[in-house]
């Protein structure tokens, strides 16, 4: 009478452990001693937590065949000295097995077959899956490492009401993660909804054990550079360049130009033909205003011209450090300081310089343009709070 046809340990045959080895090695460039190892170790890890006192076993791998056997070591002692069943084996013992063992020798005891399968199957499995994810989210971190400092498409997944926080999906398919963009990252007063596709700038990616951390921002400056990259193609090419960003995101950035081609004007192609391509990046910023000036490498002109909208008359430059002190027509100053200071604010970021803003009915006191403080002060001469 024919047996019952025995069950398949549930997971992977040991024949199936070798093909998915070789599969990751393939396609996602694992070597499989690497993977072996660690199912090695897990297999045997796994046998001592069910046989407990065991203290050496060991696994061998033909490769050729595509087997693996293991093996309980014991130690063969004299019979006064055999205490340990589990790890040892009496002199007497080992010779039944055979005659060339002696006292010190070690022993190698077959695990049985059908027990040695069950335990490969499950935890070979889980090893390969493990190993899979590591993959993957190694993968992961490169594909989003090399997009640092670009923009990236993300879809918003959930709004955290508690503070603000965002978690975005970013990527698609396997190469796709979470990333999450904090409250503080994002453009005051602008309106975010679940479902809704936003940009972001990728600031940073780390690796971390439960996968890559995207750090993502609406308000980097890095974000205005690189929408006029993607709608002006002079700026793609190299053919104008952004030289430096100043933000006040929500509010206004200031943006600093230079053409490399005399026959091209770089304020005019980040505008565009009726204002179109400026216009279309200050639509995806919910109309923050921008101002383009022109670079110039001469930095009274180059401040003077960052103080845009408001005239400048003149601009002293302080002899030692980087500061300088702007003459304004005394119905521009507040258009030169701005609402808040900001224009003023803006240009001395953009500039690089500390500036002192002056009305031109001012009179220049006799001391040197004091360095270390920038006083701003309003129609009426009183100093105004940056």
């Amino acid at each position: 009478m024919r047996g019952k046809k025995q069950k398949e340990p549930a997971g992977m045959n040991i024949a199936e452990i070798f093909a998915a080895v070789a599969m990751l090695e393939k396609e996602r460039g694992i070597p499989q001693s690497f993977m072996m190892s660690k199912i090695i170790q897990a297999v045997t890890t796994a046998y001592k937590r069910d046989h407990e006192g065991v203290e050496n076993v060991i696994v061998e791998t033909d490769e050729e065949h595509q087997a693996l056997k293991m093996y309980v070591q014991r130690n063969v002692v004299a019979e006064e000295d055999y205490v340990d069943p589990v790890n040892e084996m009496s002199l007497e013992e080992a010779k039944h097995l055979s005659a060339k063992y002696e006292i010190g020798d070690i022993v190698n005891i077959p695990v049985d077959n059908v027990e040695f399968g069950r335990i490969a199957a499950g935890n070979g499995k889980q090893v390969i899956i493990q190993g899979l994810r590591e993959a993957e989210r190694g993968m992961v971190y490169d594909e989003f490492n090399s997009k640092q400092h670009e923009i990236l498409t993300g879809v918003i997944t959930r709004i955290d009401p508690r503070n603000g926080n965002v978690s975005l999906r970013i990527g698609t398919g396997t190469e796709s993660t979470e990333a999450l963009l904090m409250a503080g990252e994002q453009v005051p007063g602008e309106s975010l909804e679940e479902g809704m596709h936003i940009k972001v700038y990728v600031v940073d990616v780390r690796r971390l054990t439960r996968g890559p951390q995207v750090l993502i921002s609406r308000t980097h400056p890095g974000l205005v550079k690189r929408l006029f990259e993607l709608e002006v193609p002079e700026i793609y090419d190299g053919t104008v360049e952004v030289k430096s960003i100043a933000r006040e995101a929500g509010s206004r950035t200031k943006m600093a130009v230079w053409s490399n081609d005399d026959n091209v004007d770089p304020i005019g192609a980040c505008v565009g033909p009726k204002g179109v391509r400026v216009g279309s990046i200050v639509e995806e910023l919910r109309g923050e205003k921008i101002d383009i000036v022109k670079y110039n490498e001469d930095p009274a002109q180059f401040i003077a011209a960052a103080l845009a909208p408001a005239d400048v008359v003149d601009v002293w430059m302080a002899d030692e450090g980087k500061a300088c002190r702007v003459m304004v027509p005394d119905d521009q100053l507040s258009l030169a300081i701005g609402k808040e200071g900001q224009n003023a604010r803006l240009a001395a970021r953009l500039t690089g310089y500390k500036i002192d803003i002056k009305p031109q009915s001012y009179k220049e006191p006799e001391e040197d343009v004091d360095e270390d403080h920038v006083e701003i002060l309003d129609e009426s001469g009183a100093p105004v709070e940056e």
